[in-house]
């Protein structure tokens, strides 16, 4: 088993994350120094437990209900005794995997709160703003967080993108469930973020929104002074 932890440096909060599972993903560890939540756990919770080093953890995030991404949840929740939270589009998906979802079938997690754009995942002190951003799949959200409601208020602002937005690339568009044009809606919506805001994806390279407005600009749209 390799597991790779990278700190990530310079954020409004504490991120730590560890590339794990066939599919090397991203697992977020998200911290304002004692409260945490962990995003898209592929595996491994045991892992997962031990670099939390002892820190509560408030949340676990799915940003989606593809099986890489939700693998060690129903664990994690036994072990941190801490609420699932997913978009009421996917939960359905979560708690009960199906067949054609995505070419595996996860492992089944009850989800404890559903949310939608708008809503605030607060963990802490930490508010993190839900935006729903089909494409990827239809229940596909990101988490916005700004300086103000992190514990580093001279960090950068920071998004939590799932399998949406990738350096120099979308989340595939061909599985049950995706849509292009639902794609292009999103990235309209994340295309209005700030340019400093890093951009945390499932898969791959960290990036930022200024670095992507040439994926934004390919669905044809830029914000006003882009």
């Amino acid at each position: 088993m390799s597991i790779q932890e990278v700190k990530v440096d310079g954020l409004c909060v504490d991120v730590r994350f560890l590339v794990m599972g066939p599919l090397r993903n991203n697992v977020y560890l998200v911290s304002d120094g004692s409260a945490a939540m962990v995003v898209d756990p592929s595996g491994h919770a045991d892992v997962i437990m031990d670099r939390l080093e002892g820190a509560k953890v408030e949340a676990i995030v799915l940003t989606h209900s593809h099986w890489d991404h939700t693998g060690a949840a129903a664990e994690l929740r036994e072990l941190a005794g801490a609420p699932v939270i997913a978009s009421a589009e996917d939960a359905p998906y979560v708690e009960d995997p199906r067949e054609g979802d995505t070419s595996h079938v996860g492992n089944p997690c009850k989800v404890d709160r559903t949310v939608a754009s708008g809503d605030i995942v607060q963990v802490g002190g930490m508010q993190w703003k839900v935006l729903e951003t089909p494409g990827h799949s239809s229940g596909s959200i990101c988490l916005f967080c700004i300086p103000q409601f992190g514990n580093h208020p001279e960090g950068c602002p920071v998004l939590l993108s799932g399998d949406t937005l990738f350096a120099g690339t979308t989340g595939r568009t061909d599985f049950e469930r995706g849509s292009e044009a639902d794609m292009a809606a999103s990235m309209k919506r994340l295309a209005m973020l700030p340019d400093g805001t890093v951009v945390l994806p499932g898969h791959n390279a960290l990036t930022t929104i200024g670095a992507e407005r040439s994926t934004f600009a390919r669905f044809g749209w830029e914000p006003d002074g882009h």
